[in-house]
């Protein structure tokens, strides 16, 4: 049976199964801890959820992942992922299912949640530069009817190619933009860690 509980379980375990990578990323780039944070986070997160009732609501669902990692989460992605958790739960209050018109929302309200507590827009070598495609992808597949399963699929691959972007782009914001021009051949472990959890809730839902 497909439950949001599971579905953010499965989230959460692709991240911890992410850490090494995420940090060799962060290495080159960052502070270095970008995937023992999220793995940190999720670890605790995954036991907060755990103790949830299997046909939680969503809202507060998403609102204990949220208050779960801005808690247990280091550096800036704790705030900026927990802030996009919380912004998406205030979008699904009542819903029962989500269709991809609603997901789209979800998703908007967790950028719109990243950009006002990071500063940031696209095109910075950031998580936006593969969230706000993703947006934009699934967009275009709801115009033109796809089913959500096939619009998250648009959004994953166009995340994937946000990722491939920001290897080409200098960063202008965290530990990254006092690399310059050196920040340019690697790929941003924010943009990273985003598609991850995209690829895990999609690749659950197929």
């Amino acid at each position: 049976m497909t439950t949001a509980k599971e579905a953010l379980r499965v989230v959460g375990q692709a991240v911890i199964d992410k850490k090494s990578y995420l940090t060799d990323l962060d290495q080159a780039i960052g502070d270095g801890d970008h995937g023992i944070n999220m793995a940190r986070g999720f670890e605790s997160v995954l036991k907060k959820i755990a103790v949830l009732d299997d046909n939680i609501d969503l809202t507060t669902l998403l609102k204990t992942v949220g208050m779960g990692l801005i808690s247990s989460v280091g550096g800036a992605a704790g705030p900026l992922y927990g802030t996009a958790f919380l912004r998406a739960s205030g979008v699904c209050a009542g819903k029962t299912e989500i269709d991809a018109v609603t997901a789209k929302a979800m998703l908007d309200a967790a950028i719109k949640g990243i950009q006002d507590r990071g500063k940031a827009k696209k095109g910075e070598k950031t998580m936006l530069d593969a969230l706000i495609p993703a947006s934009e992808a699934m967009d275009i597949a709801i115009k033109a009817g796809k089913t959500e399963v096939e619009c998250l699929a648009d959004a994953v691959q166009a995340a994937q190619k946000g990722v491939e972007y920001t290897k080409t782009i200098i960063a202008t914001k965290g530990r990254a933009s006092y690399l310059a021009e050196r920040s340019i051949g690697h790929q941003d472990p924010g943009a990273t860690s985003s598609t991850v959890m995209l690829e895990a809730l999609y690749n659950y839902l197929k």
